[in-house]
């Protein structure tokens, strides 16, 4: 264990039919694209190759769809099996959910106006579960791991989660480089990005 929390990995779940199409899913699902499960299969070796399986770390997954699927892959390259927690579930952004970016800039003009190039735009939408809400579970979620984990959530919940394990105010947690395919290693005090 390094300062508050323990080492973790954090995964992202593979690309989506949505991540092709650029629709917000946010509690929305859609399933794995084949560039998705090659993803989620380099993320297995990466971990294989890190030896959590030796190591005995559990294997914790949000409950949606897409994660649960990229969770099964993972497992089935490193031979354990995987527990769903509701704290690693993506920021629900209500109204945008299912849309195209181009949708969201004609009926909310204003913010889209000030979209940049990371999350913190994300929680400008009037319709969305707020930056509160998200810290506080995954917050919760990191205070209640006895010991190194290996994690499967989502863009915007990565972001948080890495940014309270880091110690990162809102502004910098956003600006933390995301990605599908990688793993990110969290111990002491670091960040360290695993590709393959």
């Amino acid at each position: 264990m390094s300062g508050r929390y323990p080492e973790i990995y954090v995964l992202r779940h593979g690309q989506t039919v949505w991540n092709l199409e650029k629709r917000f899913q946010g509690s929305g699902n859609s399933p794995l694209t084949v560039l998705g499960r090659r993803q989620a299969a380099m993320q297995g070796a990466i971990l294989h190759g890190q030896g959590v399986v030796a190591r005995g770390l559990p294997v914790l997954a949000s409950p949606q769809g897409r994660a649960q699927q990229t969770a099964d892959i993972v497992v089935a390259r490193l031979g354990c099996t995987h527990k769903s927690d509701a704290r690693l579930a993506e920021l629900k952004q209500g109204a945008w959910e299912g849309l195209h970016e181009h949708e969201i800039k004609a009926r909310w003009p204003e913010i889209h106006a000030k979209r940049g190039n990371d999350i913190q735009w994300y929680f400008d939408n009037p319709t969305a579960e707020s930056f509160a809400s998200l810290h506080a579970r995954a917050g919760e979620f990191l205070t209640s791991l006895r010991g190194p984990a290996v994690i499967v959530t989502h863009g915007i919940t990565s972001h948080i989660l890495r940014g309270i394990w880091l110690g990162l105010d809102l502004k910098a947690s956003a600006a933390l480089p995301g990605g599908q395919g990688c793993v990110y290693h969290l111990r002491d005090a670091t960040q360290r990005k695993l590709e393959h």
